[in-house]
């Protein structure tokens, strides 16, 4: 299984850690701060406990892999049932079935014994960029963005 690199500064940004992955399984966790997580309602934004839904997904299926494929995300039905707090938040995703170019993933959340969301993604599988399977992943730097400066 090759690893499942969580540095990059949007999950840094976040508080994302990963807690255990291995099998088509993945544990990821956070700890939510009010400062930093919550909406002007006072509980977290939906984004953060969707975006440790879909990371925590991509480990699960991503340990399936071989060096040479990759996944993206394809879709995810996210369930809020209740307010996400101040405190650690964990996600358990597990891979439901691996296609040859499509995958089923299901997770769920927690807080302190809680579910508080689940959640149900396809990921595409695909075939590694040229560079990544050389060099790897972390090697492989995306485009330039280009900005219209007249809007």
């Amino acid at each position: 299984m090759r690893p499942f690199g969580q540095d990059f500064l949007f999950a840094r940004m976040l508080g994302l850690q990963m807690v255990e992955r291995g099998g088509g399984r993945c544990k990821m966790a956070i700890a939510i701060e009010a400062e930093r997580h919550f909406n002007p309602q006072g509980v977290a934004h939906g984004g953060v406990a969707y975006t440790l839904a879909d990371t925590a997904m991509g480990g699960a299926l991503s340990s399936l892999l071989d060096d040479d494929q990759w996944c993206a995300t394809l879709e995810i039905k996210c369930n809020y049932h209740v307010g996400v707090r101040e405190g650690l938040l964990t996600c358990e995703a597990q891979v439901v079935h691996r296609g040859k170019r499509i995958a089923n993933i299901d997770a769920r959340l927690f807080q302190d014994g809680r579910m508080v969301c689940s959640a149900n993604g396809n990921f595409a599988i695909f075939a590694a960029p040229d560079g990544a399977r050389e060099k790897g992943a972390g090697s492989v730097e995306p485009a330039p963005l280009a900005l219209d400066q007249n809007r």
